[in-house]
This record gives C-alpha cells, sequence and structure tokens, in this order.
C-alpha cells in the first residue's frame, strides 16, 4: 500500500495564506514608503500564492478547492492593478464561495466528488472498511442518499459564505483605488481577516451539522464506531503495540 499523502502544515497555512497578507496590506505603506501601493498589494499576495506552489511540490496533492483559492488571490492582485471599483472586488469575494458552492452540488454526478474531498475523506476514513459493511444494494442506496444530503448542507455554507462576503465587503471596502490605492490595500487587508473570521463563526455549525449527520448515518449503516472508522485511531493503536 503507498505511503499517504503527507498532511497540510496548518501554521505555515495560516501564516503565508493570512497572516502575512494582512500584515503587508495593513503596514504596508509604513514599513515600505518607498514602493508603489500596487506592489505592496502584490507583495502580500506572492505569499499565498507562493504557498500553494510550494504545497502542491511537496504534497503532490491538487484538488478543485486550493485552485480556486489561488485563482481568486490572483484575481485579486488583478482587480488591484488595474485600480478597479470596489464593487467588482465585493462580486470577486461573493462569486468564489458561490462558485464552489456549486462545483460542490455539481461533482455528486462525476467520478470524485468533492464532498469526499470536504468531509469523507479518504485520508481520514478508511473507506474500504466502510464500503465492506456496504453489503447490500439497499445500504449502498442508503448510502448515497446520506452523501447527496451531507453534499447540500455543505453547498448551504457556501452560500451564507457568498452572501456574508459581499455584505463584509461592502462594508470594509469602500475607498476607490484610483484615489488612495494604500488606503485600499488596508481595507482589503481588514476584509481579509474580518471575514474569515465571521464567515467561519456562521459557516462552522452548519459544517459540523454536516460532519455529524454523515457520521451518525455511517455508524448506523455499518455498525462500527466512528473512531473504528478512522485512519488515525487505526495508526495510533499501531504506534502503542510497537
Amino acid at each position: 500500500m503507498p505511503p499517504p499523502p503527507q498532511r497540510e502544515n496548518l501554521f505555515a497555512n495560516l501564516g503565508f495564506n493570512l497572516l502575512l497578507p494582512v500584515l503587508i496590506l495593513n503596514k504596508g505603506s509604513k514599513w515600505l514608503p518607498s514602493l508603489d501601493p500596487a506592489l505592496i498589494m502584490v507583495l502580500a499576495l506572492l505569499f499565498p500564492v507562493g504557498y500553494f506552489i510550494y504545497d502542491y511540490q511537496k504534497r503532490k496533492k491538487r484538488n478543485l478547492l486550493s485552485i480556486l483559492g489561488a485563482v481568486g488571490v490572483l484575481l485579486t492582485g488583478g482587480i488591484s492593478l488595474m485600480k478597479l471599483d470596489p464593487m467588482v472586488f465585493a462580486i470577486k469575494e461573493t462569486l468564489m464561495p458561490l462558485l464552489i458552492g456549486i462545483f460542490v452540488v455539481a461533482s455528486t454526478k462525476t467520478k470524485n466528488p468533492l464532498i469526499h474531498a470536504l468531509l469523507y475523506n479518504p485520508e481520514l476514513f478508511d473507506t474500504e472498511k466502510i464500503n465492506s459493511h456496504l453489503d447490500t444494494p439497499a445500504k449502498q442506496s442508503t448510502m448515497d442518499k446520506l452523501m447527496l444530503r451531507s453534499t447540500w448542507i455543505i453547498a448551504a455554507s457556501f452560500l451564507v459564505s457568498a452572501a456574508l462576503n459581499f455584505f463584509l465587503t461592502r462594508m470594509i471596502v469602500k475607498t476607490d483605488p484610483l484615489i488612495d490605492q494604500a488606503a485600499y490595500n488596508a481595507e482589503v487587508g481588514t476584509q481579509y481577516w474580518v471575514s474569515i473570521v465571521v464567515i467561519s463563526a456562521c459557516t462552522l455549525p452548519i459544517s459540523i451539522y454536516a460532519m455529524w449527520t454523515l457520521f451518525k448515518g455511517i455508524e448506523g449503516l455499518t455498525g462500527l464506531k466512528l473512531e473504528e472508522c478512522m485512519h488515525a485511531q487505526e495508526n495510533d493503536k499501531d504506534k502503542v503495540e510497537s
């Protein structure tokens, strides 16, 4: 059996995708007063793009969500460099989660539904063991319905995220970059971390409900306890026994 892919470094993810861009967008004009504010925006966005490339090279793992995230960062940079109206940025911020939600639902018609990456992840779940307990057509049909229900719940969380993104962006990002690029950068930086905090607080309960629905459904269908379905628990037991 091939070794499982490396897990992503959570601290590196937060540092390169959130902390460094926000710091540079908010403080870049003070720290680098001789640098054009538009280039400060580009500098801030180089960190998440660079991290995406580095992480892909290291783990050789590519998925639609990470690609859309990188595309979103590049679009933010393009909107800033072209000095487009803040409404364009708000539309972009709304479209990204909306598109992800649409892709999540549309992917149910493909061989690799996105719900597998979001919730029913083979790196976490022992899918072979679970599938071996779905030994009747009725159980398999119920599992398919369970996955579809979880998919719609997750899609709803992205719809909520899209709406919140629009309203938060319109509230925070008001400066026209043609008038004051530095102020625009600072507002984008503020919008970046505020949206993460607010949207996480609002959508996390929905995601937890989707996970609970999936977990309880699997337990009921297979007769396995949750810890028996997880790879991590097996790996921990192996370490203790060795």
